[in-house]
């Protein structure tokens, strides 16, 4: 049978259109990713006589009040949202398979049921099974609509009333599908759609959505980058599968600020919130070990004392090994060519080995005077002092240079009771600020080369 001439093929990662199938995609280097979906219809040149309706503008100050939030009783999951949940955003929830997305919103959604109205819709597991993991959680009282759905019309022609309800919980998006939409559920062309239709009903109507949404083997949510843009709040669930701590990351958020994390940790009863999340990535931290040291780091506006481990061992491999967990490959380098090239110590005939403890990852360079102290630590086999945190950034000249929200890092060392810091030298204009170091005793250094010297053999 000939193909219609409207045919097209659309990579499913990214959502680029060739007019031929490929093997590998152009645009993202995704393999096996192309597949055949109707064309779009041809785009009209002209717009039809008829005119349209004038739009109506109104001045930025408006008279009405600012839309309530509302809380749902998981403390960490409403500070990531920006403190609490706005009538009519829709929230994309993503994370690898099994890390407790599914598990989180039947909680945030048992939870609201007492004061609210909520409809969770589930694509991937029947009635009785959602209600199974419900009787696991304890929440099998609470007053949540079920239903077990994946065609658009049947939830559009559910939701859209004035009955409609407060929360509304779609799982996932990938699973729905748009009968007017030729090609299969999960493709580019139907998570568009669909979520561009549930995304106008939530804000018609008011209330809340959540989507789920699947990820890709390189952890970016599946489906075509757009998705990403048309939400209000993207939702990044991380964690290692070998841990029982669980990150809940704001990417994006119209509401709040990004960068915001909220930790929960796994357990038999499901997701239990972390409160002090410092003192629990720290529990198990062993004191007077060599190229052990704790980093006094940021995550958005909570500060998160973490331990970060290295290992500098002989190697007897023409090309040593790198292997680093938590952090970025190509920022270690940098430290090492740094800490070689400007300090003379030689780390390239050696095997290297950098971890952050309890699975948590780090991005921001304030890490990178930590990550030297740990491995001129294990280079000299000195350990760094069991009470002492660590944080600043290193620059190629090997300079160190401060870093923000440095009060509030020396301020969480304190209340946990650690005595000294080494951290960068302050501008001038600085020298006055500290007021949260408290009893800390603070150590500035200007030059990595001050990091070799405080841990040298004696």
């Amino acid at each position: 049978m000939a193909k219609s001439p409207s045919a097209q093929f659309v990579c499913q990662d990214c959502g680029a259109v060739t007019l031929k199938w490929a093997g590998k995609c152009e645009s993202c280097g995704a393999w096996n990713s192309i597949t055949e979906e109707a064309g779009r219809q041809e785009i009209p040149k002209g717009l039809s006589s008829g005119k349209g309706r004038r739009i109506e503008f109104v001045g930025l100050e408006g008279s009405s009040p600012p839309l309530p939030r509302m809380l749902t009783g998981i403390g960490e999951l409403d500070r990531v949202c920006g403190g609490g949940l706005v009538p009519g955003s829709c929230l994309l929830v993503g994370g690898d398979p099994g890390i407790g997305k599914s598990t989180l919103l039947l909680q945030a959604t048992a939870a609201l049921s007492a004061t609210a109205k909520i409809a969770y819709i589930s694509g991937e597991e029947a009635v009785d099974q959602v209600r199974m993991r419900a009787v696991r959680l304890g929440h099998a009282k609470a007053k949540v609509a079920l239903a077990s759905a994946t065609s658009l019309r049947d939830i559009l022609a559910s939701l859209d009333g004035s009955d409609a309800p407060d929360v509304v919980v779609i799982d996932s998006i990938q699973t729905v599908y748009a009968d007017n939409i030729e090609s299969a559920p999960g493709t580019v062309s139907q998570v568009r759609a669909c979520s561009a239709e549930l995304i106008r009903l939530a804000k018609q109507r008011g209330f809340v959505l959540f989507l789920v949404g699947h990820v890709t083997k390189d952890g970016q949510i599946a489906g075509p980058r757009v998705l990403e843009h048309m939400v209000d709040t993207v939702l990044y669930f991380e964690g290692d599968r070998g841990h029982q701590f669980r990150i809940l990351r704001a990417t994006k958020n119209r509401f709040g600020a990004t960068d915001e994390i909220g930790v929960f940790e796994m357990t038999d009863r499901g997701l239990a919130e972390v409160a002090n999340p410092s003192a629990l990535f720290l529990a198990e931290r062993r004191g007077n070990v060599s190229g052990s040291c704790v980093f006094a780091g940021m995550e958005g506006t909570r500060p998160m004392l973490v331990e970060i481990q290295a290992l500098v061992a002989p190697s007897s491999l023409s090309s040593p090994r790198r292997a680093v967990v938590g952090w970025d490959t190509n920022r270690l380098s940098m430290v090492m060519a740094v800490l070689d090239a400007r300090c003379g110590l030689a780390l390239s005939g050696n095997d290297v080995y950098l971890n952050v403890a309890g699975g948590l990852r780090i991005a921001e360079p304030a890490a990178d005077l930590a990550v030297a102290a740990a491995l001129v630590s294990s280079a000299s086999d000195v350990p760094v002092p069991a009470d002492m945190v660590v944080f600043g950034e290193v620059g190629l000249s090997g300079e160190v240079r401060a870093v923000a929200q440095a009060d509030t890092r020396l301020k969480e060392a304190a209340k946990l009771g650690f005595a000294q810091a080494l951290v960068p030298a302050r501008p001038r204009k600085d020298k006055g600020a500290g007021s949260g170091a408290g009893s800390l005793a603070i150590r500035s250094i200007g030059h990595l080369q001050d990091v070799l010297e405080l841990f040298q053999p004696k």
